[in-house]
């Protein structure tokens, strides 16, 4: 794919935007790192949910889909879409708990939830490994992923690769830099528009083909092939041996998607207990109540809304592609671009890549400059008694974190060097993170969680994860299920082994969180709810999963030309929107 002078065009407008957004907030973002990393905890709810969005959109998204569509048709999804579950727990339970802390980032948390030497040890570390360690490797993870696509799409030369993404990652440092997360969040909502569009317009335009003929030609298409691809729910076996059929999945595995992933490990974008850039953007906003909006756009968008371009894209490639064996699924979504892209519109969707590129990497340098400078550099290695006028210090802590978002892109940039998997990276990610989702879960549910359970649930992976690796040869994703396991029993029997966090480090969380749960004698320093309090916040968590699965159904069976199911599924959107209205009015009433 080549690129006209109009194509290079419009990549200078898009790029002049987002730097006009870095610009215009830059005033805004040296007042303090409470405006730089959290916009002032003024950002608005619609701005933040929409930020939300964008961060998780990440290159791989839609190649993703894409494969997971070729492999299982439509029900395919549900490897992610069971998230949904965890998704929306956050949303009702937590994210009001994040506003209501006033911290300026998660790890900071630590400090108010444990006590002692050993909270300040595991807020530093985390502080390190987030920031230098996992951060990396997401932004050398999407970094690997933009290298892919910018060989296989438009051939640049492998000379002019780092040229290229350097470019791109020194754009996304500039305005990430000068305005800080309000100009990210705004910049978020253009980049997601563009990117959305640019995946719109493949669909369109591959649905309008002479092979596909629009949705009825390609339901025809795939129906000749198996009618199982165009299925919502998938088919069930009671045997996991998927040789049975390329498209149905085992009854045991449908039950680890719904009843233990959501929970179980962390990832970049799906992580229990709503940290990361999703506790950044629900800190940022006015109040508790628009903390929960903004999540729960967030899952709308991202559940319901977002991914039916991207399955479409995909059943095509079924019909356009059935050549593409195990291991090439992927290769589709690029195959589509250059066949089917009109001329013109070349730049538009390098553009579209570039948007999710910097939404992602903006957000990531954000995250890790904001754990370096609050919960390393400020917390440990310098103090406030040494700046006699507050806006110095506080303009000493903006500049310190703009000098280390530009370490961190230095360093991906050289880390980055060292891979040319995607799918390796994302591998040991998931591995090294399993089990402990449950530790950032119950950590703001039950008293008897301490520093030692987060430590253990955050090391025991490792040592996991190196012993079924090098000595019994089990690798991913079998080595996921055993790692959670055993990481869940290690943290759990060294949480009974060692002594409870002290009667004040408890009471005081309690006084200031509130927390609804297990807190025994503590309990009585939150606050009282009611009986209708609790039945309203599960019936909140319940009605939002099936309003927000009856979003993403009505919008399938829409976009499927399937008017009666479609008008079924919207309405019983409605009706569970209205019962979420109702409860939603209880639990804030009560707040």
């Amino acid at each position: 794919m080549s690129l006209s002078i109009t194509d290079w065009v419009v990549i200078a407008l898009y790029i002049l935007i987002v730097l006009f957004a870095g610009f215009k907030f830059r005033k805004t973002a040296n007042k303090s790192i409470n405006e730089f990393f959290l916009s002032g905890r003024n950002l608005p709810w619609y701005l933040a949910g929409f930020s939300m969005v964008a961060a998780t959109f990440t290159i791989n998204s839609p190649v993703t889909i894409t494969e997971f569509v070729h492999q299982k048709g439509i029900s395919g999804n549900w490897i992610w879409w069971s998230m949904l579950i965890g998704g929306t727990f956050t949303t009702f339970f937590l994210s009001n708990l994040w506003r209501r802390a006033n911290i300026l980032t998660e790890l900071e948390f630590i400090e108010l939830r444990y006590g002692g030497k050993i909270a300040a040890f595991l807020r530093g570390f985390k502080s390190v490994y987030f920031a230098l360690f996992l951060n990396i490797l997401i932004i050398a993870w999407i970094n690997v992923s933009m290298i892919a696509i910018l060989k296989i799409l438009f051939n640049v030369p492998y000379a002019q690769l780092y040229i290229y993404l350097g470019a791109a990652m020194a754009i996304a440092l500039i305005y990430s830099s000068l305005s800080g997360l309000k100009g990210i969040a705004y910049a978020h909502i253009f980049q997601f528009v563009i990117a959305l569009t640019g995946s719109v317009i493949l669909a369109v335009v591959i649905l309008s083909s002479f092979k596909i003929n629009g949705i009825t030609g390609l339901k025809m298409r795939l129906n000749e092939i198996s009618s199982d691809y165009l299925k919502f729910l998938p088919k069930l076996t009671g045997s996991a041996d998927t040789s049975i059929s390329t498209i149905s999945i085992s009854v045991t595995t449908l039950l680890a998607y719904i009843g233990v992933q959501w929970w179980a490990s962390w990832s970049p974008e799906y992580e229990p207990g709503g940290g990361g850039y999703l506790a950044q953007r629900m800190m940022s906003v006015k109040t508790e109540k628009e903390s929960i909006w903004a999540t729960l756009l967030f899952q709308v968008v991202h559940y319901a809304l977002r991914p039916w371009p991207w399955i479409i894209i995909g059943l095509c490639t079924i019909v356009l592609y059935p050549e593409l064996g195990e291991g090439k699924y992927k290769l589709g979504y690029f195959m589509a671009i250059k066949e089917y892209m009109p001329y013109g519109l070349t730049g538009l969707f390098l553009i579209s890549f570039i948007a999710v590129y910097m939404s992602i990497i903006s957000t990531q340098l954000n995250l890790g400059a904001s754990y370096l400078v609050n919960d390393l550099y400020k917390r440990f290695i310098t103090r406030a008694e040494r700046f006699s006028d507050n806006d110095k210090k506080e303009s000493h802590y903006v500049l310190i974190s703009r000098l280390i978002k530009v370490l961190l892109v230095g360093i991906s940039l050289y880390i980055t060097s060292f891979f040319n998997s995607i799918t390796s990276i994302w591998e040991f990610l998931m591995a090294c993170c399993s089990g402990i989702g449950l530790v950032l879960i119950l950590r703001w549910f039950w008293w008897r969680i301490n520093a030692w359970s987060e430590i253990t649930a955050t090391v025991f992976p490792f040592i996991l994860l190196y012993i079924l690796n090098n000595f019994f040869d089990i690798n991913f994703p079998v080595n996921l299920y055993l790692i959670t396991g055993g990481t869940t029993l290690a943290w759990l029997l060294i949480t009974f082994l060692t002594p409870a966090e002290s009667k004040d480090v408890l009471k005081k969380f309690c006084r200031k969180i509130k927390p609804v749960g297990f807190w025994g004698e503590f309990s009585q320093f939150s606050e009282k709810h009611s009986n209708q309090y609790f039945i309203a916040l599960f019936m909140c968590w319940i009605s939002s999963i099936i309003m927000i699965y009856s979003i993403m159904f009505f919008a399938g069976k829409l976009i499927f030309k399937e008017y009666i199911s479609a008008f079924g599924w919207l309405l019983a959107s409605i009706i569970y929107f209205a019962f979420l209205r109702g409860a939603m009015k209880v639990i804030t009433s009560e707040k």
